[in-house]
């Protein structure tokens, strides 16, 4: 008697290669985690554990390896707060949400909210991946067409110049001077040029700019913080880091205006809950996001978001960037990520190529 686990790979297709400063994406392989009670075999929990290729921590060869040891731990009744979670956060995240998903019945209840039963819309950015300018022109309208309030670009893979003439045109549009304007530079700035960049970016009132130069230039990121014009972002430098005291030494060194959380990244909700802690403390904002994940990853991240019943738009809008992905636990409506409820309970999660890898 007790948990029993198994665990299936799939490799999610991009609609449209998903691109930053950093490359373009095609594909995203991710495992989902199920764990049931042997006394009750018909109740699952369902996790997502995915790596980011080029990003996590944990897109390491052997994740594959380190996952089937999680599972036969699970089968064998042995415990797994012994487990490497410091070094593999999305296999802690998809854990965490597994469990969460068993304990209120495998229905895809995460957490216990008026966002989970569809009563309560999260405020979402909408994003404009990289791209040609003309086609980034469109996407914008679009967005604003259907009703996004926050429009959050992807930068620094083009010519700096067409990125400020996109800018310019986005303010030039009609309301366009009331969005709210988020830009991502995903560290593509050098240290020597970001503050001039920052300067030119000065007349667009952008609300904030994620990751201007590459993580773990302490000194150069925090002389940014103090003096950019463009209030700056911590994004993919919170990744590595375990404990509230490394936290609060990083922030506090740092000082940025903004976090932005992705549990997936980052270790999980309870790792959250400590970031935002020594954030709040510090008087830093934060924001949450997804990190590409498969709609049960996603479902997670935002029934975990909702918690906090957010007034700051989320970055929760990638539920349809899969031609292959499973069920939606989202759709949007108006700038508004909403729990779709017409798939409360499926049991149709893996797709027919996925292959289970646990034995």
């Amino acid at each position: 008697m007790g948990l029993q686990a198994s665990i299936d790979k799939q490799i999610l297709k991009f609609r449209k290669p998903a691109t930053t400063s950093r490359g373009a994406l095609m594909e995203r392989t991710i495992y989902l985690l199920t764990i049931w009670n042997s006394a009750n075999p018909q109740t699952k929990g369902v996790g997502e554990c995915a790596p980011l290729k080029g990003l996590s921590i944990d897109d390491v060869p052997e994740y594959e390896t380190v996952l089937k040891k999680l599972v036969n731990q699970i089968n064998k009744n042995k415990a797994t707060e012994d487990f490497d979670f410091d070094h593999f956060p999305s296999i802690k995240f998809g854990l965490e949400t597994a469990l969460l998903d068993l304990k209120y019945g495998g229905k895809k209840i995460i957490y216990q909210n008026f966002y989970a039963i569809g009563r309560q819309g999260l405020p979402i950015n909408g994003l404009v991946w990289m791209d040609n300018i003309e086609a980034m022109k469109q996407e914008v309208i679009d967005k604003m067409a259907k009703g996004f309030e926050c429009i959050k670009i992807k930068i620094g893979a083009l010519d700096f110049k067409e990125e400020c003439g996109l800018l310019k045109f986005i303010r030039e549009q009609k309301n366009g001077d009331k969005l709210i304007l988020r830009v991502d530079a995903n560290g593509a700035f050098t240290a020597a040029e970001a503050m001039n960049k920052l300067d030119a970016l000065r007349e667009f009132n952008l609300h904030s700019i994620e990751q201007p130069i590459k993580k773990g230039q302490f000194e150069a990121m925090a002389q940014l913080c103090a003096h950019s014009p463009v209030p700056i972002a911590l994004d993919e430098e919170l990744i590595g880091y375990t404990s509230e005291e490394e936290f609060k030494i990083l922030l506090s060194k740092i000082k940025p205006q903004f976090i932005v959380l992705k549990p997936n990244l980052v270790g999980g909700f309870v790792q959250c809950e400590k970031w935002i802690k020594v954030a709040e403390e510090l008087g830093i904002q934060w924001w949450i996001t997804s990190a590409l994940e498969g709609n049960i990853g996603l479902n997670a991240i935002a029934q975990y978001t909702a918690n906090f019943n957010p007034k700051v738009h989320q970055g929760l809008g990638t539920g349809h960037l899969y031609i292959n992905n499973m069920p939606p636990y989202t759709n949007i409506d108006k700038g508004y990520l909403w729990r779709d409820m017409g798939n409360e309970v499926s049991d149709d999660l893996v797709s027919p190529d996925a292959t289970n890898i646990a034995n």
